[in-house]
């Protein structure tokens, strides 16, 4: 059980009456509960907490009715707080993304007029409008029997923190095709664990649906479905929405299995079968004002398991610290704080990194004051978590999105000129050399210049090549292999980093023209 759980990053599911070949043959009650009171045992002895997930009665040669039972047993790894899982929240404009996110974590059901995502906006404009332009979290937790912990009964986010043993980070994203680039940032900088597509019942695959499903393709990005609004249209209108998205699902270019989730059973399958195989899509219908299958999605949402083994996670551990600065904020009493995500190593309170490449292409010393994780203080913050780092009296204007902090003994390599490996997905003329593309790399972001096109002379729609970009402002801190999405307009195209050349600090602002 201990390897179980170490492999499952403190989640594993056991299936009693079952036997290693896979034949359900269940066991008689009073078995079951002398099983079930021995694993109950077992998980005392390691501190976990078990919960049935669901019972089955099991078609087997004998009198007495059989069952087989499935179990999951939680415990919180004793070097972290709790399990996380980051979600990003996709879809088009009004199909109720920020209204269902308030719905989970608020514990409160909308009026059918956005009552409930009003907590989440972060701007006057976005109440005024009530579109989302900026990028916002929101956590959910979970105990260990499984039982939904928000923000309901006047909890704060740490009274959330101290009693969950699962936390679920949604990173709620902007649906109006005008905050375009803040939904790429937020889907390759925050390094979502998978995404959840929300569609409207009553109005299906419409405006940014189709690019947003695109940009989860394209970044690898694991996704599950929700069709929401299920109180507004009539049942066949919600089937019709839903025999769309299976059409869409299973074309060529996504390759998607569609599964949709109609009971506890079903949500119980989905969660393990999606942890399993990227392919499996499961599709939920929904409605934030009556409720209902909400408790469908919080069951799926509590099985669903850590997406990466903890070998990987090991490994990263083992590797420098870097650190990538996706936010940048004055606190009050507390000075200059970045938030963002450890993509490698071990950061904790009192460590001196280097912070950079500034428009100059250094990197300047500071140290880390204090750390924050969904709100509350943290000593130790390990690779993939993401957090806010206060840094004391630094000069805010130094900093900016899309710098890194590393450790010094890293020698961090910056690079003006690079070379990708590219697929044009859509381009209505051709794409030659002089063009000028928004550049997306992890959480950089920045405009690029595209030299030259390797063996062709220009490119149109479909077709791959290597290019060779140069940043036009700064610059940037890269690592070959990196995914890399540009756009431009209508213009579209993905790939990833093959070559880095790298430049010194005297090099950089001679290229930039200081």
């Amino acid at each position: 059980m201990k390897w179980r759980l170490q492999e499952g990053r403190g989640e594993a599911v056991y299936q009693i009456g079952v036997e290693d070949n896979g034949l359900l043959v269940g066991l008689a009650e009073e078995e079951m509960r002398a099983s079930l009171k021995t694993l109950h045992r077992m998980a005392e002895k390691v501190g976990a907490d078990i919960t049935v997930l669901r019972e089955r009665e099991v078609d087997y040669d004998s009198d007495t009715p059989r069952k087989i039972t499935e179990v999951l047993v939680r415990k919180v790894p004793d070097n972290q707080q709790f399990l996380d899982l980051r979600v990003a929240v996709l879809g088009n404009v009004d199909s109720g993304k920020s209204t269902l996110l308030g719905v989970l974590t608020q514990g409160e059901l909308d009026n059918g007029r956005g009552r409930a995502r009003l907590n989440l906006f972060r701007h006057l404009h976005e109440i005024q409008s009530g579109r989302t332009s900026s990028i916002s979290f929101e956590i959910l937790g979970f105990n260990s029997k499984g039982e939904v912990v928000n923000y309901s009964d006047s909890r704060t986010a740490e009274e959330i923190c101290e009693s969950s043993s699962k936390m679920i980070t949604f990173i709620d994203l902007a649906g109006h095709h005008k905050y375009l680039h803040t939904t790429i940032f937020g889907l390759t900088s925050y390094c979502p664990d998978c995404a959840l597509l929300l569609v409207s019942a009553n109005t299906g695959i419409a405006g940014t649906t189709r690019e947003h499903l695109g940009l989860a393709l394209a970044l690898k990005v694991p996704f599950f479905i929700v069709v929401s609004k299920v109180d507004l249209c009539a049942k066949t209108t919600v089937e019709r929405t839903v025999r769309q998205l299976e059409r869409v699902l299973k074309q060529p270019g996504c390759h998607k299995v569609p599964m949709l989730v109609t009971s506890e059973d079903d949500a119980v399958t989905a969660a393990q079968q999606f942890a399993q195989s990227p392919n499996v899509t499961p599709i939920f219908t929904l409605s934030s004002v009556s409720g209902e299958s909400l408790d469908l999605l919080k069951v799926f949402l509590n099985i669903l398991p850590p997406l990466t083994n903890s070998k990987e996670q090991e490994e990263l551990m083992q590797q420098l610290t870097e650190f990538q600065v996706d936010e940048i904020y004055t606190v009050p009493e507390v000075g200059t704080v970045v938030g963002g995500t450890l993509s490698s190593g071990i950061c904790r309170e009192g460590d001196q990194l280097v912070v950079g490449p500034t428009d100059d292409g250094c990197f300047l010393e500071l140290r880390v004051c204090s750390i924050q994780r969904n709100r509350s203080a943290c000593r130790v913050l390990r690779a993939g978590q993401a957090a806010t780092l206060a840094l004391g009296d630094f000069d805010r204007a130094l900093l900016r999105k899309g710098m890194v902090m590393v450790s010094p003994e890293m020698n961090p390599t910056i690079c003006s000129v690079f070379e990708a490996e590219i697929v044009l997905l859509f381009h209505a003329t051709t794409f030659r050399r002089g063009f000028q593309v928004t550049v997306h790399v992890g959480n950089v972001r920045q405009t690029a210049v595209v030299e030259k096109i390797h063996a062709k002379d220009k490119l149109r729609t479909g077709e791959k090549a290597v290019v060779r970009f140069r940043f036009l402002k700064h610059p940037e801190y890269l690592k070959v292999g990196a995914k890399l999405l540009f756009r431009e307009g209508v213009t579209k195209g993905i790939g990833h980093v093959t070559d880095v050349q790298a430049i010194t600090a005297g090099e950089a602002q001679a290229n930039m023209g200081f």
